[in-house]
């Protein structure tokens, strides 16, 4: 099926952001969302030729964004040419990913340089998996004492030349930054960025609370993985954790597969930030697709059992082997969000986030075909990317 054709979907659970529409059709053509509806009498007439899927209670949902994923199926976005990059974001479609952004690890000028460039030769051709829809560069102007699973080798102070290049030869291809607000030269470079519409994220940071309050100041509004790898909430210095989950100006990644936060610590995240502040990432790395052994990130070996990855020589989480699919089941069935509230997290948050919510994250009227079909059990059925079936 080509994105020129039309494809309606019958007999389904709609999930849109007004609310589940139960028994209801959505209308698919040219690419884009022509209509939904709930009433088996206005079901749209269609073509011969068009495509009729009987949902048979179906939930249908729209493709999820992952605005946080170093790579998948043993590939890294760090050292992937184009053959690479097709198939990192084939795997990630097939689990449910429809929109991803290529996200860094801390790392030379030069391998940064080459990542952009890869990224942007990829986006000028048609992509007929999950889509590429920018960069997230994660450091390298973070903090040593929270490096986590980033290399600290290539640690170093913001350096705005960098950026000033980056975008003159790249535009508007990095669609967020993750930096630590507490390091020399962090401030300047936080408004260089939202100067630039790139979203400023803190993160593997070290900043007090009042810190990340004068970064919220100069434009921060993202917080990376949040409780992982950034100061934690204490009773009489908040820290990072503290300024992200009462200022409702940053908006808060979770990684949402059992082993980076408690449940309940994610459902204390909900009740602080509200669903419409939270965004589900992977932070999936190489080893997502792939069995238990041995990796790397960034140069550092991993070592991933029960497909948990670890840095080898410390212990260190380092990512993780999670699928924005198991992410967004976790949240439903452990944490026990809704399924509109899973989905809004998993799609039309991120949009928003990265200034594409117009196009992207939801089914509505004239956005892209980006659809997803799950079962009663969430098991994901087919995928739906530009109105072309992939999966």
């Amino acid at each position: 099926m080509s994105n020129n054709e039309q494809l309606l979907i019958t007999n389904s659970n709609i999930v849109t952001p007004q609310g589940m529409i139960e028994g209801g059709w959505i209308h698919l053509h040219n690419g884009i969302i022509v209509n939904t509806g709930s009433e088996e009498a206005t079901i749209p007439e269609v073509s011969p030729s068009a495509t009729h899927i009987n949902g048979k209670g179906s939930y249908i949902l729209p493709g999820f964004i992952d605005i946080h994923v170093h790579g998948g199926a043993g590939l890294d976005f760090m050292n992937a040419g184009q053959e690479e990059l097709q198939s990192i974001t084939k795997f990630h479609a097939e689990h449910g990913t429809t929109g991803m952004l290529a996200t860094s690890v801390t790392a030379s000028r030069e391998e940064l340089t080459s990542l952009l460039k890869e990224a942007a030769d990829f986006i000028r051709k048609p992509m007929p998996f999950a889509q590429l829809l920018g960069v997230h560069l994660e450091g390298p102007f973070i903090s040593e004492k929270w490096s986590g699973a980033q290399n600290p080798s290539f640690i170093v102070q913001p350096q705005l030349e960098w950026l000033e290049e980056w975008v003159r030869e790249f535009p508007d291809l990095i669609k967020i930054q993750t930096l630590a607000p507490e390091i020399p030269g962090a401030y300047a470079y936080i408004e260089r960025l939202s100067h630039y519409g790139i979203v400023p994220a803190c993160g593997h940071t070290d900043a007090t609370f009042e810190q990340i309050k004068q970064a919220v100041k100069a434009g921060l509004k993202h917080a990376v993985h949040t409780f992982n790898a950034m100061t934690p909430l204490h009773h009489r210095e908040p820290g990072t954790v503290g300024a992200v989950l009462t200022d409702d100006r940053i908006v808060s990644e979770i990684i949402a597969d059992g082993e980076h936060v408690h449940p309940d610590v994610i459902r204390l995240l909900l009740r602080s930030k509200g669903s419409h502040n939270v965004i589900l990432v992977t932070d999936a790395v190489s080893a997502a697709g792939m069995p238990d052994g041995q990796y790397q990130l960034g140069g550092l070996p991993v070592t991933v059992m029960n497909s948990v990855a670890r840095l080898t020589d410390t212990g260190s989480l380092a990512g993780s082997t999670l699928t924005t699919l198991k992410g967004f089941t976790y949240m439903v069935k452990e944490v026990g969000v809704s399924i509109e509230e899973a989905s809004r997290m998993a799609s039309l948050n991120p949009a928003r986030q990265i200034g594409l919510g117009d196009h992207y994250g939801s089914l509505e009227m004239n956005k892209r075909a980006d659809v997803l079909i799950l079962d009663a059990q969430l098991n994901l059925n087919q995928v739906i990317i530009g109105g072309r079936i992939i999966a």
